[in-house]
């Protein structure tokens, strides 16, 4: 796997004029792999928008290798770069401790007579939060506890005390606008989580790491990165 970074030219507008809504910058990461499109292969690509040093970048995970011309498409030249992923997961070790960062779209499913359940997206800080730490041990690993309280994007006071230990904050929430072809527009939540996690499982939480967490993964959501605490 490669888990691939192009910086967005946001000082150019004529050239990200399109990305308007995130079926456009799905668009851009699809047609970052173009031995697929011609090879009528469509694989899975996790990706998230990322707020780094004032700057935003487009980050990928993918089984092939993108082109990288291809995606500095909407990027400053000379951005883009690719890294062996697996060499990354072949690394990591069962009880290990991480920092990690997660764009997620954190929902729950209604019962409905006679139906499926109907899926909601999680409007208030703690649900959101408890979206993930419900979700840990099946995704292989546990959030750490801190003695520091959490902090959360708009200062919601909602938390309760058991959230509050866990060494996890929410660092922004919006409502970015999805716009499918021949559609209606909707918007959807979008939450962006850090924090410091133990592995519990090294199968399913490199499972997680490569496939992703919640729903609308090929619109921004479900990526976790992580990186080893100092």
């Amino acid at each position: 796997m490669y888990l691939s970074r192009v910086q967005i030219d946001t000082n150019n507008r004529r050239k990200i004029k399109d990305l308007t809504h995130l079926g456009a910058y799905h668009n851009w990461v699809e047609q970052s792999f173009p031995n697929e499109i011609s090879g009528h292969v469509r694989l899975r690509h996790l990706w998230r928008i990322d707020q780094l040093g004032g700057k935003q970048y487009l980050l990928v995970l993918s089984a092939d290798k993108p082109d990288l011309e291809q995606l500095e498409e909407y990027g400053v030249p000379g951005t883009a770069a690719s890294k062996d992923y697996d060499l990354f997961l072949q690394g990591l070790s069962l009880g290990e401790t991480l920092n990690f960062r997660l764009t997620a779209n954190p929902t729950h499913s209604v019962p409905q007579e006679g139906q499926r359940g109907r899926v909601y997206p999680h409007v208030t800080v703690r649900h959101q939060m408890e979206w993930l730490v419900q979700r840990a041990p099946e995704a292989g690993f546990r959030i750490n506890e801190s003695s520091a309280p959490a902090i959360v994007a708009d200062g919601a006071k909602d938390v309760d005390k058991e959230l509050n230990r866990l060494a996890f904050n929410l660092v922004s929430r919006d409502q970015p606008i999805l716009r499918h072809k021949g559609m209606h527009v909707v918007r959807v939540r979008r939450v962006t989580y850090e924090g410091v996690l133990t592995i519990t499982d090294l199968d399913k939480f490199k499972q997680t790491l490569t496939n992703g967490l919640g729903r609308e993964k090929a619109y921004g959501m479900g990526l976790m990165t992580v990186i080893p605490v100092k």
